[in-house]
């Protein structure tokens, strides 16, 4: 580590921090991006991407990061590899004390840390990520046009993204755990309506298997049997949790369990502290709006710091 204070600081490495990098270097802002292990994120456990723009063939989520970090390092990006256990944000010079004990300084900081899919915690699940277990029918669902597929999950997200997957899909098969969905009845009823939509209730997946790829999943109700469902691929859309333990959550008023709300321009409730990418308080989290988002941060904290040397 070179020195302990910055005027910016970026606080993840995925797509949003990666973007926001880029953004930085090129506009010779004094930064550092502080990533916990390999840049990426979520994206590293996508197989294939075939939704960004600017790659018709599509690429690996390995590629695609790849070449974003490596754009941003053509700038001179500057980065550092450290845990963040605990941020003080209070003051205008805020504090980020990393897990070996040595704090770092900044005026402005962009949170970019992420979230995670909530797992089922079941055997074959990490096993067969990104081989037909997804956590994004947005994202894969064009991967299973006249295929069979599971859904697993009983809210708004998992019945609309059953509907959306029934463009590509020949049959899918929505699973929860209860006798009763918990998505508004407007998605509901549109759900019921649909024939290519079936349902399984009161069950839990216990298990997922294949050899490549998922070709069965294993099921046990509430009373206790055990059934083997054949399926192509299974989209587990229980919700996802925000990458926030480090943050002060009440300072940033943060909502829906750590998720941090924004103005369009990402900054937050704390003058000087942008959010962007999958840890802000939005219905959808694509690769492509959180490279964007990481940009706009970087526009807004140039703006703040420019105003502190005025």
């Amino acid at each position: 580590m070179k020195k302990n204070h910055y005027a910016l600081i970026i606080l993840g490495s995925g797509p949003a921090g990666l973007s926001a990098g880029l953004y930085a270097a090129r506009a010779r802002i004094d930064h550092l991006l502080i990533e916990k292990g390999a840049a990426g994120g979520q994206v590293l456990l996508t197989d294939w991407v075939d939704n960004y723009p600017g790659f018709p063939d599509g690429l690996s989520g390995f590629e695609l990061i790849e070449k974003m970090e490596a754009q941003a390092r053509r700038f001179g990006l500057n980065t550092l590899t450290a845990n963040v256990v605990s941020t003080d944000l209070s003051q205008t010079t805020k504090s980020l004390t990393l897990e070996d004990g040595s704090q770092l300084t900044c005026q402005a900081l962009i949170i970019c840390t992420g979230a995670r899919p909530q797992r089922l915690e079941v055997p074959g699940e990490i096993e067969l990520t990104g081989k037909g277990v997804s956590y994004c029918a947005t994202c894969d669902a064009p991967f299973y046009r006249d295929m069979h597929v599971a859904v697993v999950g009983g809210g708004n997200t998992a019945v609309q993204e059953a509907g959306h997957l029934t463009k590509f899909a020949s049959r899918v098969t929505l699973i929860h755990r209860r006798d009763t969905l918990r998505a508004t009845k407007i998605v509901q009823e549109k759900a019921f309506a649909n024939k290519k939509i079936d349902f399984i209730w009161n069950s839990q997946v216990t298990g997922i298997e294949g050899e490549k790829g998922v070709e069965r999943i294993q099921l046990r109700d509430n009373d206790g049997h055990e059934t083997t469902l054949a399926v192509d691929g299974i989209f587990i859309l229980i919700g996802v949790i925000p990458n926030s333990e480090m943050l002060p959550l009440a300072l940033l008023k943060a909502e829906y369990g750590g998720f941090i709300p924004t103005d369009n321009e990402t900054r937050t409730a704390i003058p000087g502290v942008m959010a962007a990418g999958d840890i802000r308080s939005k219905e959808m989290r694509q690769i492509v709006n959180a490279a964007g988002e990481g940009a706009t941060a970087v526009l807004a904290a140039e703006q703040y710091l420019n105003h502190l040397t005025l």
